[in-house]
Parts: C-alpha cells; structure tokens; sequence
C-alpha cells in the first residue's frame, strides 16, 4: 500500500469511527430553515424600516434575523419576533412557526418579564433612589421568577424542533460609565442598569446551556458602542418613545448579526 493510500484509508476509518461515536459535526444551518422569535431586540424596533405586515409587532429589514436570512438564503424563513414579547408571549404566539424540519432558532426573551420599560422610565423620570430600588426588584425577579419562565419556553422549542439548533441572545450593557453624558441619569443608576442586565444575561446563559442550547452575547460587540460612548449603537431617550434603549440599525448589523453569526 502506498503512503498515500495508507493515509485515505486512515482518513475514512477516522471519519467513520467518529460517525459511530456521534462526534460528526452537525450540517451548517445555512441553507435550512429559520425561525426567528423573540421581543423587540429580535423584531427590530429602534432600526427603522418596519415591514408592513407586522404591524405593532414592529419588524424591521435592518433586523439582526432578515440580515442574516439575507446572507445565508436558507430554504425557508419565518420572522415572527414582536414588540413588547415576554417569555410567555413567544410560547403563546410565536411557537407555530417551529416544526420538526425547523434547523435554525434565535430567540431574546426576558427582558420583558421583569418590566425592563418600566425600569428605564422609572429611572428617567424619578430619583436616584427610586431608580436603584426598581432595579433591585427587577434583579430579584431575574434571580426568582426568570428562570422557570425560560425553563417553560426552552422546553416548548425544544419539543416543538427538536433537531434544531437554538440559539439564544443576550442584551447589551447600556452605558458607558465615566463617558460623555453630562447629563441624565447619575453615574449610580447607570451602573446599577448595567449590573442588572450583566445579571440577566448570566441567567438566560445557565439556562440555554441547562437546555443543550447555544448563548451568544452581545456585550463584546457593543463595548465602545454603549450609550455615553461618543459612538452609541443603542437609541438614548427619543421620539418615538418606543425607540428607547433599542438598537439603532448600525447595532443591528455590527452588534446582534455578528453575534447570532457567530453561534448559528
């Protein structure tokens, strides 16, 4: 035998050895079929171009998931993340778009559980100390409540496509401390927003890895980006008021895409 037929012979027993033991890696999810759920982080809000068809549900073309579908072509789409989604918003009206030929899911949800709107227009509109304390309560929910309302949704994907591969997103840190801003919220109740969302992204990353699922952050790609940067990707307070502290399109394309990118 020669030395190259040797090692074409060792090469297809290595590939069927590993075949056998399950340790194949899984087909790229390009060229599947997508699933895109999730809350206004997913639809798009704060990045302009909302399609007609969704109406409240606010989705936009500059969205993490069309921009990824765009790029990738896979054999089928379905965007049906919405504005103002809490976990159990996605589980009683985005799950009909999964099936059991479903290859790819992206999905961000939590934020809306524990009144994240209602955080930043607390913080905004009174003191520091009501501020720190609604975020405190938020946190506490994170820790209590979160977690099985994800456990809930998780398994609900799971049953409905269970060969896809899940990919769940995390939320940016918001501020920059020590930046630019001269003015609106104290440096306290920044920080106190940023520790908050570093809290909930460490849940939804236990519990999408409990769940076999990939987590994908998106605080490394926003860092330099954060509000108070000078460089912002994420809408301080605007007109519309639903904008607030979304992603603008440029965080769409060079923070969530890049980040779902990365684990899909």
């Amino acid at each position: 035998m020669s030395v190259r037929s040797f090692w074409a012979s060792l090469s297809t027993l290595a590939i069927g050895a590993a075949a056998v033991l399950g340790l194949a890696q899984p087909a790229s999810a390009a060229g599947g079929n997508y699933v895109a759920l999730g809350d206004s982080y997913s639809s798009g809000v704060g990045a302009g171009s909302y399609t007609s068809e969704s109406g409240d549900c606010k989705r936009s073309t500059n969205a993490y998931p069309y921009l990824w579908a765009a790029a990738n072509s896979p054999s089928s789409f379905a965007f049906v993340a919405c504005s103002g989604a809490t976990t159990a918003g996605v589980a009683g009206g985005q799950l009909g778009a999964l099936s059991s030929s479903t290859t790819l899911v992206s999905v961000t949800a939590g934020g809306n559980d524990v009144g994240f709107a209602d955080v930043m227009q607390t913080c905004v509109l009174q003191s520091e100390a009501t501020c720190v304390s609604r975020v405190d309560t938020a946190i506490s929910q994170i820790r209590n409540t979160l977690p099985g309302n994800l456990d809930s949704l998780y398994n609900s994907i799971h049953a409905r496509s269970p060969q896809a591969r899940v990919v769940v997103l995390g939320y940016p840190r918001f501020y920059q401390l020590s930046g630019s801003c001269i003015a609106g919220l104290t440096e306290n109740e920044r920080g106190a927003i940023n520790n908050a969302s570093g809290v909930l992204n460490e849940v939804l990353a236990k519990r999408a890895a409990d769940h076999g699922f990939a987590f994908s952050s998106v605080v490394d790609e926003f860092t330099g980006h954060e509000l108070c940067s000078g460089d912002a990707w994420i809408h301080s307070v605007t007109i519309p008021v639903t904008n607030s502290y979304h992603p603008k399109a440029i965080g769409q394309s060079n923070g969530y895409l890049p980040a779902f990118r990365s684990a899909a």
